[in-house]
């Protein structure tokens, strides 16, 4: 593979090899800041569905409701019920979801293996949620316009994922190492996104970014 790919996000063909590491090849690119695997290297659909089955997110398990609660935090801070919301990625265990439901939120879910719904993807929306979802995104950039297109004005499109920061050790960080993430995003990235589709963007902590239309 001699040929550099363009950036899976903006679609810049400004991309240099970031690392190597015998198996895989990731690039980062000189506009938005994305570091994300050769698309020739990411796992077939089953394989990665077979990795995701393996995932045991349930509901009701406090452990995984304490991790969300920092996305969902943040968002009831910023839309107050009733609002309309899609948790987009929901997995097999919709915990997110469940936690707006029970504060009053009306919720939506998509999911392309587990709630596959294209109707849901026709509404409109007050927030988009998703979380730890947009590291596996093939092509986060028409994905993410998608996402940014459903929501109403004042809305808000809230993603959790770990954040490249400049004192990640890449090769040896433990979210590379999931096959299914093949794309790791920086603040510099989340602002891109946001001057692109005319938005503003707020952090909240290390690892969730709102954007806001």
């Amino acid at each position: 593979m001699t040929a550099l790919p363009a950036c899976r996000l903006c679609g810049d063909p400004r991309t240099a090899l970031y690392l190597e590491d015998g198996q895989r090849q990731y690039f980062r690119c000189a506009v938005c800041n994305l570091v994300f695997m050769h698309p020739q290297q990411r796992l077939a659909p089953a394989a990665e569905r077979a990795h995701y089955d393996t995932h045991e997110n349930d509901v009701a398990d406090p452990r995984y409701r304490a991790f969300l609660l920092p996305l969902y935090a943040a968002v009831r801070d910023r839309v107050s019920p009733p609002a309309s919301g899609l948790d987009f990625g929901c997995g097999p265990g919709p915990a997110l979801a469940q936690m707006f439901r029970e504060t009053g939120y009306m919720m939506a879910l998509y999911d392309k293996f587990y709630s596959a719904s294209p109707a849901v993807l026709q509404q409109r929306y007050d927030f988009v949620t998703c979380s730890e979802v947009v590291e596996h995104l093939e092509d986060p950039g028409d994905t993410l316009a998608m996402l940014v297109s459903l929501l109403v004005p004042g809305g808000w499109l809230a993603i959790m994922t770990r954040m490249l920061t400049p004192q990640t050790d890449f090769a040896g960080w433990y979210y590379r190492r999931d096959p299914t993430h093949i794309a790791f995003y920086s603040h510099a990235s989340w602002q891109w996104l946001a001057t692109r589709h005319r938005l503003h963007v707020q952090f909240a902590g290390a690892d969730i970014a709102l954007l806001g239309k």
